[in-house]
């Protein structure tokens, strides 16, 4: 879901005799772009194979509709008290999930997979009506990331052998981290890697210019081109979360594809976009869903707590019209987010 732009360099009146090199393709469903500043095009020849290697390994690790994917295999693990040996990647993701469950307590939650089927925003037929209360039940008997638990090296172990994950939140923005990790062990040190909307900016542009970032106008009907606003970014991820994209209408109300694992039911607490500004994209991505399933005010009091992070909810006001509510550390207008800003842990 492309819930933001990359925006061309800005004007600037020096003279910069830097290349600016394009890479992109295809990967979990949607596409990547790749901008890389500063060497002959020559030096990217073998750079996109290792890109493109890389992201078909953690498709074939985290994609739900392989039946070969690690993440499928461990779905259909259905023993209890016994540990499923996962990988160093899935590892990760699996400890930044259970961190940001934390954080959110429960807001966040990759075993929501069965209630966002149900809905009809993930695998099989789409629905024009809600489900039946007795399905919702049925479904939130199997969700709660405090059900698997991590056991050292052994790997890890199901207390309800019903229990799936689902890592599609948070899943780009690791592919992310992982793109910008290799392109800094090449060498590069001024790039933007974007893969689905979730960005990391390194460096600068080739004219000197930071890379700027336009998170799209939260309206189902705008064009894919219209800004909300813009941010210029440097050393620093992105990721935005919306709810105006998926969604389906019954009986004059909207229902979205962000599902609340408390209540098992789509978020409808005015919260139209959340853009989070964080060190690691793998973090940014998660928490962009969390603060969306906790609503302004707890989404931004959650935010306000973490260290070096910072975010923008858009809300949705009774006139139809939006209201920005930020951190008090996200960059004013265009300027560079502050993320180095210390504030305790929650």
């Amino acid at each position: 879901m492309f819930l933001v732009l990359l925006l061309g360099a800005a004007a600037t009146s020096g003279c910069d005799s830097r290349t600016e090199h394009v890479l992109a393709g295809r990967t979990m469903g949607t596409t990547y772009t790749v901008k890389l500043v500063g060497r002959p095009w020559s030096a990217t020849e073998s750079l996109k194979k290792k890109i493109d290697r890389r992201l078909e390994e953690l498709n074939r690790i985290f994609s739900p509709y392989r039946a070969d994917s690690e993440i499928s295999r461990f779905n259909r693990f259905a023993v209890a008290g016994e540990a499923f040996s996962v990988s160093a990647d899935f590892r990760r993701v699996f400890e930044v999930s259970l961190q940001v469950y934390g954080w959110s307590r429960g807001a966040f939650d990759p075993t929501v997979g069965p209630l966002v089927d149900l809905w009809g925003f993930g695998r099989g037929p789409a629905r024009r009506a809600p489900p039946a209360e007795e399905e919702i039940a049925a479904a939130r008997a199997a969700i709660g990331l405090s059900r698997i638990a991590l056991r050292g090296e052994q790997g890890l172990m199901k207390e309800d052998p019903g229990v799936t994950l689902d890592f599609s939140a948070i899943a780009k923005g690791y592919g992310v981290d992982e793109v910008a990790r290799l392109l800094r062990e090449a060498g590069w040190r001024d790039f933007l890697v974007e893969i689905g909307g979730e960005v990391y900016a390194s460096g600068r542009r080739a004219d000197g210019s930071l890379w700027r970032i336009g998170i799209a106008r939260p309206e189902s009907r705008a064009r894919p081109e219209e800004v909300h606003r813009v941010v210029a970014l440097r050393d620093a991820a992105l990721a935005t979360s919306g709810d105006y994209r998926q969604f389906f209408l019954f009986e004059g109300r909207r229902h979205s594809h962000i599902i609340d694992p408390t209540t098992g039911r789509p978020v409808a607490n005015g919260v139209v976009s959340a853009t989070v500004l964080a060190p690691d994209c793998t973090t940014a991505d998660a928490l962009a869903t969390a603060v969306m399933v906790l609503g302004a005010e707890e989404g931004l009091a959650l935010l306000e707590r973490l260290e070096r992070i910072e975010g923008l909810l858009v809300v949705e006001t009774d006139t139809g019209g939006f209201l920005d509510r930020p951190t008090s550390g996200f960059p004013q207008a265009e300027g560079v987010p502050l993320i180095d800003s210390k504030r305790p842990p929650p």
